[in-house]
């Protein structure tokens, strides 16, 4: 069993993300809501927190969507919706995932990861909120269905 101050290092905080499947117009709606205890990434002891959200077809990425970037927090706000248009012909989300990328903006080095999200596909199905809320999206369609989510590394 980690120590307390182990599982704080460890910890990349949590992101609360709302889903809707709308099968009849074939979209998946995402809604960034907010993150709560992020990692301090700058030297301030905050970060420049966005999210990239990748929309995956069969593991391949096939859309792509930011948030804005929130400045100097470590529990930004975002609420910040976006649509995404399922490939023509699928059916369900069996062969839909998402991909959710926590990044530190930074004017001068590269922007770090601060953590990561998978929601649906094969990967996902091992974690149990993200199992859980995309099972929970998958059988009750056309309902904005949020849910807390650890990131991991």
């Amino acid at each position: 069993m980690a120590t307390r101050t182990e599982r704080h290092i460890l910890s990349r905080g949590e992101l609360l993300v709302s889903l809707c499947h709308q099968p009849a117009a074939n979209r998946l709606t995402v809604v960034v809501l907010k993150a709560r205890n992020l990692p301090k990434m700058d030297i301030t002891g905050l970060s420049d927190p966005y999210v990239k959200i990748y929309l995956l077809y069969n593991g391949q990425r096939v859309a792509k969507k930011k948030t804005h970037v929130k400045k100097r927090t470590l529990n930004p706000v975002f609420n910040e919706s976006f649509v995404f248009d399922l490939p023509v012909g699928v059916e369900g989300l069996n062969s839909i995932s998402l991909e959710f990328l926590l990044l530190d903006w930074d004017r001068v080095t590269k922007n770090e990861v601060i953590g990561r999200l998978e929601l649906g596909g094969t990967r996902a199905a091992a974690c149990g909120s993200a199992s859980h809320h995309w099972s929970e999206v998958v059988t009750s369609p056309r309902r904005q269905i949020a849910e807390w989510h650890k990131l991991r590394e």
